[in-house]
């Protein structure tokens, strides 16, 4: 795809036809000074959005079907083509968010490592599970049948973009890369925080849809109002999963649609955390100014606008954690604000951090200054101890965007309480030496059944994609905790398991063969089998 010639149109891209809404229409903004960007993009109906996924279940079967290195080829052409518009792509994101060029450029690269994560996925075949109980025409009282078992795509899916994360969390990001890596077309829901750079990246799907000669429903990129077109894309009987990440309220509207169906669809949605950080005694021996400047560096990187922002830090009641919470303040206050991804989004952060400041008990440990942009508010810290803490659900509750509350605790056992009462998390972090095991030991078993992903060192913030890693965690963190949205495992959402019995060899899928055409591991009558 040339980074030439690209122009926005402001309209749907539907079954690879750019296609005018019939509605209102909307502009995005650039949050630094507020004013509207060109050009205004038109909002579909009703028809236009049954449209989108009629295309989507017409192309299921022969997209599921594709050969396996066309479908691999295909998912490394749309990052091919990504990376071709790059340059225009990082300068939209720019303008709609106010992120910066750094964060945006890495965010392209993320975009397009995750999409060859997943060709390198359909190429191994793993994610099909085969395994495989050979027939057993002798065993007594009753013979046993043959049984052959892979996993198999749901259908079309939904896909809603993220207000936060404009590429690696949007139109190509990880829910879409991994629900095509499936075998899943894909509806896409623009985030209208970001339409531009929505319409930029649909283009390179589209192109790669062409270039293949994919059925024109694989792809389509929609823009409307999520209280109408939102819940009806979710409702479509057409739909039978959905990717989200958002905010619980949203979240939790389309699981609600979604359980309404007359067939109900899975919603993989991530929603809500505040990923909790542990400092223990052995950690406070170092640098604490520096420790203190590398935790407000995560809590305010891209205005604390992510997911894994550690939105709590409990420290020890004791010389050394005095001394770490004042090293916190000095850091606080040499942060300036900066621009947050909407005005809307702004308000409410302000609204949140009013809110926990004028708590009782609760007080400010240091807070930076404004920014010199339109909707770039001061950082700030609060603190406040564990009874405090325990005693009021307000201090629980997530703020999106750069704040913190640094909590007291007494002992492990006080520690370990306040753990008890956290909802669930994307993250949790743990500052040790090696003399506190045994305190880190206790606390351990609550946090696994508390978040996705234990981190001992380092900062909650920065998901690495690979094949180990987990975004998950129990509700709120998202709607699934046995699934996650980053790194290969995320195709299992998008896949459910079929046998079959006694199929006749020349009816047999090619992943089920007697003579493993694909050479794949196989688990035979319960062992794993490598390919010989």
């Amino acid at each position: 795809m040339p980074t030439t010639n690209i122009t926005l149109t402001g309209h749907s891209i539907i079954a690879g036809v750019t296609t005018p809404g019939t509605g209102k229409s909307v502009n995005g903004f650039n949050p630094a000074t507020n004013e509207p960007l060109e050009p205004a993009y038109s909002l579909i109906d009703a028809e236009q959005l049954a449209a989108a996924t009629a295309a989507a279940a017409d192309a299921f079967d022969a997209f599921r079907s594709l050969d396996v290195e066309t479908h691999a080829s295909f998912l490394e052409k749309i990052a091919e083509n990504i990376e071709a518009a790059g340059s225009a792509i990082v300068a939209r994101a720019m303008e709609e968010t106010g992120l910066p060029e750094a964060r945006l450029v890495g965010e392209r690269g993320r975009t397009a490592n995750q999409l060859r994560l997943f060709a390198g996925v359909v190429r191994s075949g793993n994610h099909r599970g085969v395994r495989v109980d050979p027939a057993l025409p002798d065993r007594a009282p009753l013979p046993r049948p043959d049984i052959r078992q892979r996993k198999i795509p749901l259908g079309p899916v939904a896909v809603f973009g993220a207000s936060n994360f404009p590429l690696a969390f949007s139109t190509a990001g990880g829910d879409t890369a991994s629900a095509l890596a499936a075998g899943c077309p894909v509806v896409f829901k623009a985030h209208n925080a970001h339409p531009g750079t929505s319409e930029l990246v649909g283009a390179a799907i589209t192109s790669a849809v062409e270039e293949f000669g994919l059925p024109v429903g694989v792809f389509s990129l929609i823009y409307g109002p999520g209280s109408t077109i939102g819940q009806a894309l979710a409702t479509d009987p057409a739909i039978k999963a959905v990717g989200f990440t958002g905010s619980r309220g949203a979240g939790t509207s389309l699981m609600q649609a979604a359980a309404a169906r007359p067939e109900p669809i899975p919603v993989y949605a991530e929603m809500s955390s505040i990923n909790p950080v542990f400092f223990f005694d052995g950690a406070l021996t170092g640098d604490l100014d520096a420790l203190a400047t590398a935790y407000l560096g995560s809590v305010t990187g891209s205005s604390g606008q992510l997911c894994t922002s550690p939105g709590l830090v409990f420290v020890p009641a004791s010389a050394q954690g005095d001394a770490l919470v004042e090293a916190i303040g000095r850091a606080a206050a040499a942060h300036a604000g900066q621009t947050m991804l909407t005005r809307g989004i702004a308000e409410s952060w302000t609204a949140g951090a009013d809110a926990l400041g004028g708590q009782d008990g609760v007080e400010v440990v240091g807070r930076g200054s404004d920014g010199a942009t339109a909707n770039a508010p001061a950082p700030v810290v609060y603190g406040t101890d564990t009874p405090t803490f325990l005693a009021n659900p307000v201090l629980h509750e997530e703020i999106f965007g750069a704040a913190s509350l640094v909590i007291r605790y007494s002992s492990t056992e006080e520690l370990v309480a306040a753990a008890e009462r956290l909802e669930g998390q994307l993250t949790a972090t743990l500052h040790l030496g090696d003399d506190d095991h045994a305190a880190a030991s206790a606390l351990l078993p609550v946090l696994e059944r508390r978040v996705g992903r234990i981190l001992a060192g380092g900062w909650p913030t920065g998901v690495d994609v690979g094949h180990a890693m987990v975004h998950g965690g129990p509700f709120p963190a998202t709607s699934d905790s046995r699934t996650t949205s980053v790194g290969s495992l995320a195709i299992d959402r998008f896949l459910r398991p079929v046998a079959y019995q006694n199929l006749p060899a020349a009816l047999l899928p090619e992943d089920l063969q007697e003579a493993n055409p694909r050479r794949l591991t196989r688990q035979i009558d319960g062992q794993v089998t490598p390919a010989g």
